[in-house]
């Protein structure tokens, strides 16, 4: 039906719902806000982050902001090469390797179809108990 995925769509909303955001800072919480309203979406408790990735990637931010003495910009490649450094340190600790996302993103996709599942289910069942009564 030429549908995006469910990982494709959280891509699609994260690259409209950032493209005008300028600084890092702005652009984290924003991630922040989009896995939050996705993960309420479809899991009573939500994708959570369970490993602390956003706090330990915010304190790198704050870390490379000290550094450089201003807000990071999104647009200075200098500056966004040390976060981006800074980040593949947490990735490195977290044990998360890049050739791993595409499994991430499958592990994703099999969670949301498990909810979707479980919603129509739950939503069939309820049909059967009121076409009962």
């Amino acid at each position: 039906a030429d549908l995006f995925s469910e990982s494709q769509r959280i891509q699609y909303t994260i690259q409209t719902r950032t493209q005008d955001v300028p600084d890092a800072r702005t652009y984290l919480l924003t991630l922040k806000d989009i896995r939050i309203k996705y993960a309420t979406a479809y899991f009573e408790r939500g994708l959570t982050d369970d490993l602390g990735a956003e706090a330990m990637m915010m304190n790198a931010l704050d870390t490379v902001e000290k550094e450089i003495k201003k807000p990071l910009m999104r647009n200075d490649k200098q500056s966004m090469a040390l976060l981006t450094a800074e980040f593949d340190k947490i990735n490195k600790k977290l044990g998360i390797r890049k050739e791993d996302l595409p499994k991430y993103e499958e592990q994703l996709e099999v969670k949301i179809a498990k909810a979707q599942l479980e919603e129509l289910k739950k939503d069939a069942f309820e049909a059967m108990e009121t076409q009962k009564k």
